[in-house]
């Protein structure tokens, strides 16, 4: 018999726990959302319908982000080094096919391709309203790609 750790927190009390949404106030949602919904094919899901609005969009094989009214803005949330959540990775088959489509789209891409944790490559980018986003590629033989998406 092989003894393995007892789990302890919510997965080892039976507990089904998953990202549902992130997220992410916005200077300007409505503009923000269409952003989501053109460029990474995010799909509206809900509307509060009030002015101004918040929403839920669905991202592909992905959490959905909540897309809200921001009371304020402050530049230093640009830094990835910044404590705190910094960016959102969208994994990818391939980075330079995502990277062609996004630029079909005016995305703009600052720095190179540069390797990734875990293993592969990642591509940093922002949305419109300067929230920082990166494609990451894993190749088959890193631990990482067998993590579901």
């Amino acid at each position: 018999m092989t003894w393995r750790p007892r789990r302890t927190g919510l997965s080892g009390n039976n507990v089904k726990l998953s990202v549902e949404h992130l997220g992410l106030a916005a200077r300007d949602p409505v503009a923000l959302r269409d952003w989501y919904v053109r460029v990474l094919d995010a799909r509206e899901v809900f509307c509060n319908g009030e002015t101004p609005p918040a929403f839920l969009v669905a991202l592909p094989a992905g959490p959905m982000l909540e897309i809200y009214p921001a009371d304020s803005a402050h530049p230093d949330t640009q830094d990835n080094r910044l404590a705190g959540w910094r960016h959102l990775a969208l994994r990818v088959d391939s980075i330079e096919s995502a990277h062609a489509e996004l630029g079909t789209h005016g995305v703009a891409f600052d720095d190179p391709i540069k390797p990734a944790g875990g293993g592969g490559r990642v591509l940093f980018f922002r949305d419109p309203e300067g929230n920082l986003l990166h494609l990451v590629e894993r190749p088959p033989s890193s631990p990482l790609a067998l993590v579901p998406r």
